[in-house]
């Protein structure tokens, strides 16, 4: 055997050996423990109109919200937690050019709002099912497109890498979940709607603009955790 021969076999043993050692990926997690006290439980999804159905009542289109579910993806990264989000194609018919969680609607083929986000994500960023841990649900949100978006926490594989759908998703990025949990990082802002003011919440991330739903959904998160810390 060659020196360089020797030098490959060794480094294959000793990347071997460090897989094994690994700790399997959700656990690698900091906030796992934190987030499954403070999640709804994957068997106990909540119910009701969603936490903010009465700012809605007179904005959102009459009739029963169509069910939807995202995936919010937390990726254990050596500097800190981060949190996937994509930005949508711009040519979409909902929320085109915006940055959100992967996930769409439940079709009726899916058992349930957890199978709905991983199809999504799936079909948006080639998410296998295998590389995410789903850990629990946030309260449900409703939409002014008239939504009733289910998000689930996960833990995504660290080794993952999106190839986004072109006709989609425009972009795959990550911010650190210490930003999105800092309530200074969080403002309200006015915009018109329907010729009308109406405030939303928005954080300011470079390069992205992280507003309405997506925003509102990681308040929910914060609002978890801080709920068992």
């Amino acid at each position: 055997m060659s020196d360089e021969q020797r030098l490959a076999f060794m480094e294959q043993v000793l990347s071997a050996r460090a897989r094994r050692h690994r700790p399997p990926f959700d656990e690698q997690l900091p906030e796992r423990e934190q987030l499954l006290r403070a999640l709804y439980p994957l068997d106990a999804p909540p119910h009701g109109p969603g936490w903010n159905h009465e700012e809605l009542i007179d904005l959102a289109p009459s009739g029963q919200p169509a069910e939807a579910a995202v995936l919010a993806a937390l990726v254990p990264r050596p500097q800190g937690t981060g949190v996937l989000l994509t930005r949508r194609n711009d040519g979409l018919r909902h929320h085109g050019g915006q940055v959100s969680f992967p996930g769409g609607r439940v079709e009726p083929g899916d058992r349930d709002a957890v199978a709905a986000a991983l199809r999504e994500s799936r079909e948006e960023i080639a998410l296998d099912a295998e590389q995410v841990r789903p850990l629990g649900y946030l309260d449900p949100f409703v939409t002014v497109s008239g939504f009733r978006v289910m998000p689930v926490v996960g833990v995504v594989d660290p080794g993952f890498v999106a190839r986004p759908s072109p006709d989609e998703v425009a972009e795959v990025f990550e911010v650190p979940l210490a930003f999105l949990m800092d309530p200074d990082n969080l403002r309200s802002i006015e915009i018109q709607f329907r010729g009308r003011p109406r405030r939303v919440l928005e954080y300011a991330w470079p390069g992205q603009r992280i507003w309405g739903a997506t925003a509102a959904i990681l308040l929910n998160l914060r609002r978890h955790l801080e709920q068992v810390r």
